[in-house]
């Protein structure tokens, strides 16, 4: 299973390069990585910060959903 919405960054481990997003499409949270997120320069995020993002069904370090495309909304 697929999909694509909006979501706001629950938490995100900068050293580690991956967090957390929440939206009512994901529920329990989707499992981000820095390198999918679309953006220049150093690929980072914060918790709070809304996004658009895509997200496949995976069972990821403890999550039921990991994203493949990530975009800050500006």
């Amino acid at each position: 299973m697929t999909g694509s919405g909006r979501a706001t960054v629950q938490v995100w481990y900068a050293e580690e390069g991956w967090g957390v997003l929440e939206s009512p499409s994901t529920p329990g949270g989707c499992w981000a990585h820095f390198s999918h997120i679309e953006m220049t320069g150093y690929h980072s995020l914060d918790a709070g910060d809304a996004v658009d993002f895509r997200w496949e069904s995976a069972d990821q370090d403890g999550y039921a959903y990991r994203a493949t495309w990530v975009r800050k909304v500006k």
